[in-house]
Order: C-alpha cells, then sequence, then structure tokens
C-alpha cells in the first residue's frame, strides 16, 4: 500500500449555514502535487446516521419525502444529522422518532460509510432499529413525511 499523501495546506474557500468547503494541496508519496476540493464536516463536526427501521423481521420502514438536490419526492430510510453532545445511537433513535414515529429499543451499529469519499470528509453510521414502539417527536421537516412498510 502506498503511503499516504500530505496535506501541505487546507483553505476554507466558502462556507454557508450548512457547509464548508475546503481547497486542498496535497503532495503524494512519488512528489506529486495536486489540489483537490472538499466539503468538510459541518460547523459543529458531528456526523450522521441512516436508519434501518425493523417493524418486524420482514419489513422495514422506508419514508417518501422531498429531496432537493434532485427536485422530487424520493423514496428512502431515514437519517439526520448528530446534535452537539449527542450519540450517533441517540441520534438516530430521535431521527426515528421526529421521521417516522416510532422508538426502538434495540439499536445496533452495523457500519460507517461515505457517500463520495473522494469529495466528502463527511460520515455517515448505519443503524439498525428493532423492537419498535409507537412515539413520535416534533422534527424540522417541512411538511409530513409518508411512512411506507416494505417487505
Amino acid at each position: 500500500m502506498a503511503k499516504k499523501p500530505i496535506i501541505l495546506n487546507k483553505t476554507t474557500i466558502a462556507t454557508s449555514r450548512l457547509f464548508r468547503i475546503e481547497a486542498l494541496e496535497i503532495e503524494f508519496s512519488n512528489g506529486q502535487l495536486r489540489n483537490y476540493e472538499r466539503l468538510a464536516r459541518g460547523h459543529s463536526g458531528s456526523g450522521a446516521v441512516l436508519i434501518v427501521p425493523m417493524l418486524d423481521a420482514e419489513t422495514v420502514l422506508l419514508i417518501r419525502e422531498y429531496s432537493a438536490g434532485v427536485h422530487r419526492y424520493e423514496l428512502g430510510l431515514p437519517k439526520g444529522k448528530t446534535d452537539a453532545g449527542e450519540s450517533f445511537l441517540e441520534a438516530a433513535n430521535r431521527e426515528l422518532k421526529e421521521e417516522v414515529g416510532f422508538g426502538a429499543r434495540n439499536l445496533h451499529h452495523l457500519s460507517s460509510l461515505s457517500i463520495a469519499p473522494s469529495y466528502l470528509e463527511h460520515m455517515t453510521e448505519i443503524i439498525i432499529a428493532q423492537d419498535l414502539y409507537a412515539e413520535k417527536l416534533e422534527g424540522d421537516e417541512p411538511e409530513e413525511l409518508e411512512v411506507i412498510p416494505w417487505k
């Protein structure tokens, strides 16, 4: 395996309420220099969770919500960011209550992943939620999300 490149310089080139874009000057072990840009972690350094809520052994609960990136309604798993001082398991249970209307007595960390590791510093924790019970918390979604049981 090759020696990990060295970040010679890191500069924030843009920020928003949610995002920070960094320019990186990188030197590879063979002396090659390259400039990269990446979407850096949020201001609080928090992560994100993607929850797989299992209603029973054969049924996952999906949500349909508006996705601004593709400007359409998408069917997917509940997800959200980890708030300051919150563990990713606590975040998963909170987001599950906000988006799906269920809490989970059993939460299991399945894996961590990056959706686009070449461009995102951000990691997402994949959480399996089982032994669900009805509990709804107020979320930040602009409209009620449609919950769809999927075999």
